[in-house]
């Protein structure tokens, strides 16, 4: 008897640490590593101050796009503000933003404070578009192609580095 519980108590455990092992090595929804060289997903948002939506094929009329996730309850979303203003005056480049979690009153009032550096402002009230990007923490940003293709995903608040980067590409 006590080996059956023995046994028992030892096979419990093994498939609990199976369990556990295998999920740390599953692949998830926030994995961003898969996304580069790969199309954005469909996804559909409203705009900030209009009734109407934005897909993924508003995207397709510009040759570069930033898709920058932020809010204004987010501190390094201010921290990065300054550079998306300077992005913002670039010309080979659209910048659209989707406000995350947020009351659109204080995302109005954030960007009439900082500056409005998007082409496109958007929201994403509940958060559920934002996650069919990967995002799991604002800011985010992703620059994509023309052809709708992620060339690359910053996570955390833009830096001059990124900046540097990003105007590399887009030349």
């Amino acid at each position: 008897m006590q080996k059956i519980v023995k046994t028992i108590i030892f096979l419990i455990f093994l498939f609990i640490l199976s369990v556990f092992f295998i999920g740390l090595n599953r692949d998830t929804n926030y994995n961003t590593a898969n996304q580069i060289n790969k199309e954005i997903p469909d996804f559909k948002v409203s705009y900030l101050d209009k009734e109407n939506f934005f897909t993924k094929n508003d995207l397709r009329k510009n040759n570069f796009t930033l898709i920058n996730f932020w809010a204004s309850w987010c501190a390094p979303c201010r921290i990065e503000h300054p550079i998306l203003i300077r992005l913002s005056e670039e010309k080979n480049m659209k910048i659209v933003g989707v406000n995350f979690k947020d009351k659109k009153e204080q995302a109005k009032k954030f960007l009439g404070e900082l500056g409005n550096p998007y082409d496109v402002s958007t929201k994403d009230t509940y958060g559920k578009q934002s996650v069919l990007f990967g995002i799991y923490g604002i800011p985010e940003s992703i620059l994509i192609n023309k052809e709708l293709i992620v060339i690359k995903k910053f996570v955390g608040p833009l830096s001059v580095n990124d900046l540097n980067y990003i105007k590399e590409i887009i030349k």
